[in-house]
């Protein structure tokens, strides 16, 4: 008889369930990972989670976690080998995440989706999104990572949305005046556990077996 795991509710191309994947990860931690797709939410997702966004963690003892940040802290609360939830860090960690999914989130989603929202060009849109990023830019220009010489909450949680950013026009991206946040991105696009996140699986139906992440 298999043992019981937490279970994950997941969208491979989703930031928000990418940093979810990446807690985990950094956790060390494994859990039952259902795919899903956007167009088809399993019944089983919307009963546990009726908003219908992914990520959304489902504890072993019923309990629904349905914020990727939230997530990452319960993943990291569990085993925290590398430090990520660095306490001399964390209120700014999570100030620079709070601007990263109420500022930047929206700006980078106007540049991805231009033609939806003509009150500005995309190019505007972008200009927008880079006051977020040129405040990276000067914190990577201090530290190799967004606060300090080691990984934290602030580089999982907001990584995601930087690489959404860039792939609206990688040529575009690479060209900006950014290098140091250039180098980070890539540095994160090369990483073993970020690798690990992207991994196609399929999506989940039910009487499917069972997909243990990371596998």
């Amino acid at each position: 008889m298999t043992s019981p795991l937490h279970r994950l509710y997941s969208f491979r191309r989703c930031p928000y369930a990418m940093r979810a994947r990446l807690g985990i990860l950094f956790a060390e931690l494994s859990v039952e990972l259902r795919e899903i797709t956007l167009k088809n939410k399993p019944e089983q997702m919307l009963a546990i989670s009726p908003k219908g966004t992914v990520p959304v963690l489902q504890l072993v003892d019923g309990t629904v976690i349905e914020e990727s940040v939230e997530i990452i802290v319960w993943a990291l609360k569990q085993k925290d080998p590398q430090g990520l939830l660095d306490e001399k860090v964390l209120s700014e960690a999570n100030a620079l995440i709070a601007q990263n999914d109420n500022e930047f989130k929206q700006w980078l989603d106007r540049y991805k989706y231009a033609d939806r929202h003509p009150e500005m060009t995309q190019i505007e849109y972008r200009q927008q999104g880079e006051v977020f990023l040129q405040d990276l830019e000067a914190l990577l220009t201090e530290n190799t990572y967004l606060l300090g010489n080691r990984v934290t909450i602030a580089d999982i949680g907001i990584m995601p949305f930087v690489r959404q950013f860039a792939h609206v026009d990688r040529e575009v991206f690479y060209s900006l005046p950014y290098p140091k946040l250039q180098q980070w991105l890539q540095k994160w696009l090369d990483h073993p556990l970020f690798l690990q996140v992207m991994t196609k699986f399929q999506p989940w139906q039910e009487g499917d077996s069972r997909v243990v992440f990371p596998c």
